[in-house]
């Protein structure tokens, strides 16, 4: 059986607050484009590296909805957060009931 931090760990939330990886390496791809458009004068290369900013983010929402996804798998499975509750909250009930 999962000991009590680790039951805390698994329904904590999957983001934080700030910048994340995903969004610097945007800003980087925003960055670079700019100065291949203006600096090296390079006018499609710019435009086609300025192309990658959404592309980088919305790997980086797909990942964090995946991570969303499988929390919620975790506490919603078999012997997860949620059962163990139904239990606790069952107990007094049935108790009840005899």
């Amino acid at each position: 059986m999962a000991s009590e931090s680790q039951q805390r760990r698994e329904v904590e939330p999957t983001g934080q607050p700030g910048a994340d990886r995903w969004t610097i390496a945007a800003a980087a791809s925003v960055g670079l484009a700019l100065y291949t458009y203006f600096v090296n004068k390079d006018r499609e290369l710019g435009i086609f590296v300025g192309l990658w900013a959404p592309t980088i983010l919305a790997f980086g929402n797909y990942f964090k909805h995946q991570r969303i996804y499988d929390a919620m798998n975790r506490v919603t499975e078999r012997g997860g957060v949620l059962e163990r509750v139904e239990k606790i909250v069952q107990g007094p009930m049935k108790q009840r009931a005899e």
